[in-house]
């Protein structure tokens, strides 16, 4: 079981610290562009050849659909009542408890821990995170709702251009498919050497609160993750796969949408660090936790 760990952790860590060096002796890391070549291209690349590639079974996708609904639910539900009795902004911190990092970090754990038919389900919750997270999510940091930040978003067509060929078993050309699976194998590497370079260029401010909030975003996927997979009979990939994707650190696009609308900014990018660090500390018994279930 130790090697099994090692195996999924290493891969991760090392990339993340690839682009942690990267920033630190001083080299440039286009940051936007990056951003933009994964979240335009590699991304929608990748849901669209990975669902094309692994025989999805239609059942097990809703049903991790749903369970992903769920836990978004519950996220809320407890974020607000947690928040609210600490006297901290909504706005600003509720986004990050509500949307973990599925993808950065959670896609290249279930690829690693779990092979194609774990990345498989863990696009299906990093989907329905993306739909929600540039709906409800910008809804909450902004203060009004709009629809035209996820119509912009190239995701959200990959999305559901999957799902309509996935519904009806329509089948791409060769040639298409073969150039999405190019194209999205970039993303993941990229995913990750982008987390170590967010990590070594954000600060940590106000420790406490940073803490407390990291804790919170770590500690209730895990419990929610857990619970869900409980209440709805999740075994073997499908149950590691939910209980890793809730039980990961805070996105980066919490820290991105805290910067477009001014919602404290720095204090999020500091929370992003802490849990992002602590997560390192916590992946291997979340991995010892989920691994021996398959």
């Amino acid at each position: 079981m130790p090697l099994e760990i090692l195996a999924v952790i290493a891969p991760v860590f090392i990339c993340a610290l690839l682009g942690y060096s990267w920033v630190k002796l001083g080299y440039n890391f286009d940051t936007p562009f990056v951003s933009l070549l994964v979240t335009g291209i590699g991304a929608p690349c990748l849901i669209f050849s990975t669902f094309m590639n692994v025989n999805v079974d239609i059942e097990a996708f809703k049903t991790m659909a749903s369970a992903t609904l769920l836990c978004m639910a519950l996220f809320t539900a407890i974020g607000i009542v947690v928040l609210k009795a600490a006297k901290l902004d909504l706005r600003a911190f509720l986004p990050s408890q509500i949307f973990p990092n599925v993808g950065n970090m959670g896609l290249p754990l279930c690829l690693l821990a779990f092979g194609d038919a774990g990345l498989a389900l863990g696009l299906t919750y990093f989907m329905v995170n993306v739909v929600f997270n540039f709906t409800v999510g910008t809804a909450i940091t902004s203060g009004k709702f709009a629809l035209s930040d996820l119509l912009r978003n190239p995701m959200f067509h990959a999305v559901w251009l999957t799902l309509v060929l996935i519904f009806t078993g329509t089948r791409p050309p060769a040639w298409v498919q073969n150039t999405t699976e190019l194209l999205g194998g970039f993303t993941i590497p990229l995913m990750l050497i982008a987390l170590g370079v967010s990590l070594a260029r954000f600060h940590i401010k106000s420790l406490k609160r940073s803490v407390a909030l990291s804790v919170m975003r770590l500690g209730m996927g895990f419990i929610v993750g857990v619970g869900v997979a409980e209440l709805m009979g999740f075994e073997g990939v499908a149950r590691g796969i939910l209980i890793l994707q809730c039980s990961m650190p805070i996105a980066v696009f919490s820290y991105l949408f805290a910067v477009r609308y001014d919602r404290r900014p720095e204090e999020v990018a500091g929370t992003v660090v802490l849990s992002t660090l602590l997560s390192f500390l916590t992946l291997p018994l979340l991995l010892w936790y989920v691994l021996p279930q398959v």
